[in-house]
């Protein structure tokens, strides 16, 4: 049976004001006016008021002593989470000259600050990235011209079957959704121009000059490291954590992409012979840190050392700009006479079905959030057992503390950060008394060790058998990184200042900072104390997985599901049939793209793959995924009673029967809010925090919600249907699949009609950009000109 908690004093205050005037004649007998206007009273029920709280909180464990207890154990709260994100550099308006930043540069997006990561080569050009996008649909009377336009490309002519326009588009935010390198480019690539800087100016207007000047600035620019800035979509919501290796992507310095310039080696001119005037590229050797098409990341490319090696062809003719595998062409003639070469970044094969790019720049840099502190006093040593000293500014990033102790006679040392105190050796290495006689010294090297709690900034000493104290008056300084959690989240083009920064450079940030959390709160650290004792951090059972993953820092996770045993790479597959696996399906609280049915993306994938990496079992294979949403459509109409507002009875009706489909829990809740949740049958808790998997949706269920509410005399009809299905009575759901209400319709009487609420579906349009190619046919791609006025 559970512990009974005695109740040391259960009386109330009615129960003392009637005790305390009860004694009144006994120990003052003068006293006989006990009127409710009586002073005497009125102070009796001021303190029988007192007293009945001085009880109440006598009852309970103090808050300070049951925080105390449950310190004892050692389970911190999760620290807040510093942002990540990506920063570029522009030589505006500086020297004309290759800049090298080293790691560490701070930047600011207003009070936060950001710090570098990794150095780089700040070139003094400019870079606009394009691609060739196809041209759809495009008008026969444009087709018609450019066929015979093109008629004498060259010696024979050219069949109109194989040419295939395009446009020539920037890759920036007017493109929300990014580029697929396989599906939106006719040539698979990305084009990169270096173009110099509009401040440098040539010498006069003349041909000579400009060359003179781009020379120059090829000069200042061979030899050097580009650092390009890659931004992949994230919308792939799985993640696979194989057993005994990181799941997490990395590439190890492996490349998927390749970069290539033109090779102009042998000279800039193309030999007269027709079919010998072909474009030629050359890779250039590069290395990225991490996979940057599962995150977003950084190259490092290397350009020639040899000037001439960045020039372009020179003898190109009018029809051949941008033809073929030729660049594309630039209309921009002031863009063009400062054109120093291309950069075509292309996939390697065995990645070419996955690239899209949101965001592509050259002289980019990581950086994360973080101040420094440096050369903080703490409070003297005392030379007592397990001393304690608190740094000023919390969360502490992890690794950053340097802590020296400087003692009376000056000597100092450098300690190091420990995780335990009970590794650490003696201050005096001393015998041990369990061995026998002639047994050398225990000796442990390891004792300038502390440990630190990064949430409370709490520096924890040993106690002279277990860690070196601090001597007495010994002067301790600190010198750490701090960060400020979730306002580390800054948007794009927020990062606009370095106080450290050149003459003429300016920084931003192209795309948002990611990652930034807020630390886990008092309450919320109180309920994970218990499954702590249970887990041990460890990912054994169905309820250690999902208590852990809960706990991700820096991620809102609004709901986890944990399929044991369930491998969803195979088709047909239930829950108990791939031993060795679990499958996480995660689903994030916030989701601007489509808020009723969030989807997680890689970086919200990736963080909780680096929190539960460590704490799985080497031989579990973990399987990371979204929900896949099944679309479906619901009508109901209905009756409402006499007296009753039509108009909110239907919008309740509504309202009801999209929060009984959502796949998330109601707002407030959280699947850790009980520790009888993660003991209840796993039918209870998961109709409690969103829609049960494996659940079918059938139209009995939606109409007794839709009967329940209040105001609903009956309900007429209810139809229900998946895509473009018909009405069907039940929709069954299997694996990770769950409802997505893709419209929902509720009317007084009968049900709307399914085709109605849908939209008649148009009938499907043929691009052609496939129809009538033959397999050996060469197509040539063909630039279009844009009209100009």
């Amino acid at each position: 049976m559970p512990l009974q908690i005695p109740n040391l004093d259960d009386r109330r205050y009615q129960e003392l004001l009637d005790e305390a005037l009860a004694r009144v004649p006994v120990h003052n007998p003068e006293w006989t006016n006990f009127n409710k206007s009586d002073p005497g009273v009125t102070l009796i029920e001021v303190f029988a008021f007192l007293t009945e709280n001085l009880l109440y909180r006598g009852n309970q464990i103090p808050e300070r002593n049951r925080r105390k207890f449950l310190s004892l154990l050692g389970v911190p709260l999760e620290p807040a989470a510093s942002a990540r994100g990506l920063v570029q550099f522009a030589n505006e308006r500086g020297v004309l000259d290759t800049v090298t930043l080293p790691a560490g540069r701070e930047v600011r997006a207003g009070q936060v600050p950001f710090y570098t990561e990794l150095g780089l080569d700040v070139l003094p050009v400019e870079a606009r990235v394009y691609f060739k996008r196809k041209m759809v649909n495009a008008d026969p009377a444009l087709s018609e011209y450019y066929n015979l336009l093109y008629a004498t490309y060259n010696d024979e002519a050219v069949d109109q079957a194989t040419l295939e326009l395009y446009e020539t588009v920037p890759l920036d935010a007017n493109l929300p959704d990014g580029v697929d390198l396989g599906a939106d480019t006719l040539d698979g690539s990305l084009w990169i121009a270096l173009v110099a800087r509009p401040t440098d100016k040539a010498a006069d207007n003349s041909e000579k000059a400009r060359e003179e000047l781009r020379e120059l600035v090829r000069e200042k620019i061979a030899g050097r490291t580009v650092s390009l800035g890659v931004v992949p979509s994230l919308l792939s919501p799985a993640l696979d954590l194989g057993p005994g290796r990181v799941g997490t992507a990395a590439a190890g310095g492996e490349s998927l992409l390749r970069y290539e310039l033109p090779n102009v080696t042998a000279g800039t001119e193309l030999p007269p012979e027709p079919e010998a005037r072909v474009a030629k590229y050359k890779s250039l050797p590069s290395r990225a840190e991490s996979d940057v098409l599962a995150m977003p990341g950084v190259v490092q490319i290397t350009l020639p050392a040899d000037k001439a090696e960045l020039r372009l062809w020179t003898n190109l003719e009018p029809l051949e700009s941008g033809v073929g595998d030729f660049p594309p062409a630039l209309e921009d003639t002031n863009l063009n006479d400062r054109l120093l070469t291309w950069l075509r970044v292309r996939p390697q094969e065995r990645a070419a079905a996955r690239v899209r790019l949101l965001w592509a720049g050259i002289n980019t840099t990581t950086a994360t959030q973080r101040a420094h502190v440096a050369n903080e006093q703490l409070p003297d040593g005392t030379g007592a057992p397990d001393q304690i000293a608190f740094l000023s500014q919390t969360p502490v990033i992890s690794g950053s503390v340097r802590l020296t102790v400087t003692e009376r006679n000056g000597r100092w040392d450098v300690w190091t950060e420990t995780d335990d105190l009970l590794s650490a050796g003696p201050e005096v290495p001393g015998l041990d008394p369990a061995q026998p006689p002639g047994t050398p010294a225990v000796t442990n090297p390891v004792t300038l060790v502390f440990t630190l709690n990064r949430e409370s900034g709490e520096i924890r000493f040993g106690d002279g058998a277990r860690g070196k104290r601090p001597p007495a008056g010994a002067i301790l300084r600190a010198e750490y990184d701090y960060g400020v959690g979730l306002a580390g989240n800054v948007g794009a083009g927020s990062i606009n200042a370095g106080p450290t920064l050149p003459a003429g450079f300016k920084v931003t940030n192209p795309v948002r900072t990611w990652g930034g959390a807020e630390a886990e709160s008092v309450t919320e650290g109180e309920k994970q104390i218990a499954r702590y004792l249970q887990h041990r951090e460890r990912l054994v059972t169905k309820e250690d997985f999902k208590a852990i993953t809960l706990r991700t820092p820096g991620v809102d996770i609004a709901r986890v599901e944990v399929l044991p045993a369930y491998n969803p790479r195979l088709s047909k597959n239930e829950p108990g049939d791939a031993a060795g696996a679990v499958t996480l399906l995660v689903i994030p609280r916030y989701d601007p793209v489509q808020p009723d049915a969030p989807v997680p993306d890689r970086l919200f994938l990736d963080a909780v793959c680096r929190h539960i990496e460590p704490r799985r079992l080497v031989t579990t294979e973990v399987f990371l995924r979204g929900p896949d949403y099944q679309s479906i459509w619901v009508s109901v109409g209905l009756n409402v009673m006499a007296g009753e507002s039509i108009a909110q009875v239907i919008e309740t009706v509504r309202q009801e029967l999209l929060k009984f489909l959502s796949p998330l829990p109601p707002a407030g809740t959280s699947q850790l809010d009980s520790q009888a949740d993660l003991l209840a049958a796993p039918q209870y808790a998961s109709t409690k925090y969103g829609w049960p998997l494996g659940t079918a949706v059938t139209s009995r269920e939606l109409l007794a919600v839709a009967s329940r509410v209040a105001g609903v005399q009956y309900v007429n009809e209810v139809f229900v249907a998946e895509g473009d299905e018909p009405a069907t009575e039940n929709i069954p759901l299997a694996g990770l699949e769950l409802p997505r209400v893709a419209g929902i319709s509720v009317t007084a009487g009968r049900a709307a009609n399914l085709n109605e609420l849908r939209g008649l579906p148009g009938a499907p349009t043929d691009t052609g950009t496939d129809a009538g190619t033959d397999a050996g046919m060469i197509i040539v791609p063909v630039p279009v000109i844009p009209e100009e006025c």
